[in-house]
């Protein structure tokens, strides 16, 4: 199975549709499906395809558990046969496209086997056309920045005196430059190591903000420690804090470690510009970054 451990979970839609090819004759010699020899062939099949949907992941090896919050099969009745549509909705990290499609195609079996005694076999014309997947959302790309992707100025600041000093290396902020190549758009204008200096910190952010940067990331400094200070120093320099960025950023992190409920990471803009305070450790850095590319991007289509 793909390790979707990392994925934030997102409401998830997907909508699968079959036809159903049916003599008109037919379906008026059993009230529409409703008075068949086995039943009530409509109701039934809408439960086929709803259990169908929910069991998706024992039928198809590679499908992912994932709780279904909404199933459901509409009908349209059209001159040669029966529309099915699909709906299937879920809070999870994977969609349910694979969801829809079973609960459709059930559906369209439990239709044919419920008719098909009913059809002549000379002159009875009853058969499975199409199956397939017409819309799907909350997804990756359902965040991704519009408008065209326009091109963004971003600096990355490494704040550790560990790493200033060469006790350990930089792999926080490594995480960090590494998703922000994922996007083709983002231009990387700077990267900078500094100590846990309030001062050299301030100086180096000013610097950067002069020069009309898009996003700002800081790495490290956000912890517990005596010079962990880089959320005080950012403070005294946002015009306006953004709180739910950090919100979900931790939320995303405490449902893997308790530890995360230590951060202080802070986010917020100056003048246009949007700043990230992130954590120091790498496993920090890639859980926030996993949590927050590229939903925070949306920021630059509101401002």
């Amino acid at each position: 199975m793909k390790d979707i451990t990392d994925k934030i979970e997102t409401l998830r839609t997907a909508v699968a549709e079959a036809f159903l090819k049916i003599d008109a004759a037919i379906l008026e010699s059993v009230d529409q499906g409703r008075r068949t020899d086995k039943g009530d062939a409509l109701e039934v099949a809408r439960v086929a395809g709803v259990m169908a949907a929910k069991r998706t992941w024992e039928n198809i090896p590679f499908c992912h558990p994932v709780p279904i919050t909404y199933a459901n099969v509409a009908y349209s009745f059209e001159a040669d046969g029966i529309a099915l549509r699909a709906t299937v909705k879920t809070m999870a990290s994977t969609g349910v496209e694979m969801e829809a499609l079973s609960a459709a195609s059930m559906c369209a079996l439990t239709l044919y086997d419920m008719l098909k005694p009913h059809a002549p076999a000379d002159t009875g014309v009853i058969e499975i056309q199409s199956i397939r997947l017409v819309a799907k959302s909350g997804g990756k790309s359902d965040f991704r920045l519009q408008a065209g992707d326009r091109p963004l100025r971003a600096a990355v600041l490494m704040v550790s005196d560990a790493v200033v000093a060469g006790d350990k290396d930089d792999a926080a902020a490594q995480v960090v430059l590494e998703r922000l190549k994922r996007y083709a758009h983002i231009e990387l204008v700077d990267y900078e190591i500094l100590s846990n200096d309030t001062d050299l910190l301030r100086q180096s952010v000013d610097g950067l903000l002069a020069r009309g940067l898009d996003l700002l990331v800081t790495v490290g400094g956000t912890g517990l420690g005596e010079r962990d200070l880089t959320v005080e120093t950012l403070e005294r320099v946002l015009d306006r804090q953004i709180p739910g960025i950090m919100e979900f950023a931790r939320a995303h992190g405490q449902r893997r470690t308790p530890r995360a409920m230590l951060s202080r990471g802070i986010a917020g803009s100056v003048e246009g510009t949007l700043v990230l305070a992130l954590p120091g450790s790498t496993r920090g850095a890639r859980e926030s970054c996993d949590a927050l590319f590229p939903g925070v991007l949306h920021y630059f289509e509101q401002c």
